[in-house]
């Protein structure tokens, strides 16, 4: 936003560099990506999938960028918590389906505020978890948060 003031929602100029950012990333690491933008409301605001990606990725990197917005952080942090025994298990059930595992990062913007989120899948959840990184570096490099 003009004059530093921060944003209070993922813009879609920021939405699409967190995608190529992501997709850069997945090329470096010889790797086929879905790659989703959320905004602060948990909406899918930009979505990529690379040509030959998964097809099943598609809804787990949409529910990874929606877990963390909904829970304001890292998806990959409410697995601990979602174990048979432990205080949230079965919460991957609510919220029309939730992702307890890494590669779901929130955006947040200059003051902390979480203002969206990044989710990736296709391989690995540390590379879809350095790939969703990879987006939220674009998202701080913008100058606009």
């Amino acid at each position: 936003m003009a004059g530093g003031t921060p944003t209070t929602d993922v813009t879609t100029e920021q939405a699409n560099a967190i995608t190529q950012a992501g997709v850069q990333k997945a090329h470096g690491l010889d790797l086929l990506m879905n790659i989703a933008v959320v905004d602060v409301g948990g909406n899918l605001k930009a979505f990529t999938r690379m040509d030959g990606a998964w097809l099943g990725s598609i809804d787990i990197a949409i529910k990874k960028a929606r877990t963390a917005r909904l829970f304001d952080m890292p998806s990959g942090d409410l697995g601990p918590m979602a174990q048979p025994g432990q205080p949230l298990y079965h919460i991957e059930f609510s919220n029309g389906g939730l992702i307890t595992f890494p590669g779901g990062i929130p955006l947040t913007n200059g003051n902390g505020q979480v203002v969206g989120a990044v989710g990736a899948s296709g391989s690995t959840v540390d590379n879809d978890q350095a790939v969703a990184r990879a987006g939220v570096s674009a998202f701080d490099s913008t100058g606009t948060q």
